[in-house]
């Protein structure tokens, strides 16, 4: 029995996955990963770690990648709100360069599969968001890299005002263009 439903987004691969909810007046029951049904809707990967954050309104993480050992994430939010980024970086895609963007919360129960050969990041957008995702890969710290968040090049819209301050690691900081960068993963 199929329990998640794919909607395609305009970049190959990159998919927002519904899963069925079951609800009464208890709550609710969902799978948020089920082997057979994914690989049934043709995201094959193994997922060997699983991460978890917790970050306040205004926290931006991201652009991030890791250069030779790329990841395939499948992200979802457990509590609040996160504007979800990932920008196509393969090599031979018609999208290179393009970037697509969801809103994953708490209350919509959507994730969205960000295959290998991406730029991934996140914005929250409530005062506080629980993230969560697995990787297809091993977190290696000396493997990490990343593009510049406000890329004009990309022009990301990350649905702010003004007024919205942006929290960023000092890492985040720093990071190139994707132009200056360079980077395509061959995958």
């Amino acid at each position: 029995m199929n329990k998640i439903n794919i909607i395609n987004t305009s970049i190959e691969g990159l998919v927002i996955i519904e899963p069925t909810v079951f609800g009464d007046s208890r709550g609710y029951f969902m799978e948020t990963y089920n082997e057979r049904d994914f690989y049934e809707k043709g995201i094959t990967e193994k997922f060997v770690q699983d991460n978890q954050s917790m970050s306040s309104r205004g926290v931006l993480r991201g652009l991030h990648f890791q250069k030779n050992n790329p990841q395939g994430k499948l992200v979802r939010v457990l509590f609040g709100e996160v504007l979800d980024v990932a920008v196509d970086l393969r090599e031979n895609s018609l999208t290179y360069g393009k970037w697509e963007s969801v809103i994953l919360s708490g209350e919509n129960n959507r994730q969205l599969y960000v295959p290998k050969g991406f730029a991934h990041g996140c914005l929250v957008k409530r005062e506080k968001a629980v993230f969560s995702y697995k990787c297809t890969d091993f977190y290696d710290p000396s493997d990490e890299g990343g593009i510049m968040w406000n890329d004009p090049d990309l022009a990301i819209d990350w649905q702010t005002d003004e007024k919205e301050k942006i929290i960023l690691s000092e890492k985040d900081k720093y990071y190139p263009s994707l132009r200056e960068s360079c980077i395509k993963f061959r995958i």
